[in-house]
């Protein structure tokens, strides 16, 4: 099983979009059977939802150290700190990147709904989000709040994704997203 993860993150890392990702590859990379793939994964989506989850559970594992060690002065300052460790981790982890973004060519998301929904439906990481804004920061936890949480969640996400697809503009973009999302959770409402 590791072998086929390994051997599926290194082909994603080298920017092979998982719309043409084959289990004939990932076999050939892993040194496996196609059989012996089959015996663990039912399907090359299973691999690519297994690699995400992973991922998700990685990066919320070095946020939460990044935060012990420096903690924001302000909300504002906790929301830049997220979006400058997911960029730096996607940076660290192009496998997972490809994953979340696609590829330049391809920008159509890879992770499969039923597993992305599970996981935000899990709600750790949005539960450690608005626990540390509630008891941090003094943030009211009121609908309205998790209303434009969850948008500027999802914008973010995209906005990242335009970041990722431009690389010489990225700094410039990722600023623009955090002056956003700023105005999004915590301006006048």
């Amino acid at each position: 099983m590791q072998k086929v993860l390994a051997a599926t993150a290194s082909l994603l890392a080298r920017g092979l979009p998982v719309d043409l990702l084959t289990t004939a590859q990932i076999a050939g990379e892993a040194q496996v059977s196609v059989g012996a793939l089959y015996r663990f994964f039912p399907d090359k989506q299973a691999i690519v939802d297994a690699i995400a989850l992973r991922h998700m559970e990685a990066f919320q594992e070095a946020l939460t150290g990044r935060l012990v060690l420096a903690f924001p002065a302000d909300a504002p300052a906790f929301l830049a700190a997220i979006i400058d460790a997911f960029a730096e981790y996607l940076d660290r982890h192009p496998d997972f990147r490809t994953v979340a973004f696609g590829t330049p060519h391809t920008t159509a998301r890879t992770v499969s709904r039923t597993t992305r929904d599970a996981y935000a439906a899990s709600g750790e990481v949005l539960d450690v989000i608005r626990s540390v804004l509630a008891e941090a920061y003094a943030i009211d936890l009121t609908d309205n709040f998790n209303l434009r949480l969850r948008l500027a969640i999802e914008t973010g996400d995209r906005l990242l994704a335009f970041a990722f697809d431009h690389p010489a503009d990225r700094p410039t973009i990722i600023a623009e997203t955090k002056r956003i999302l700023t105005a999004t959770l915590f301006g006048a409402h």
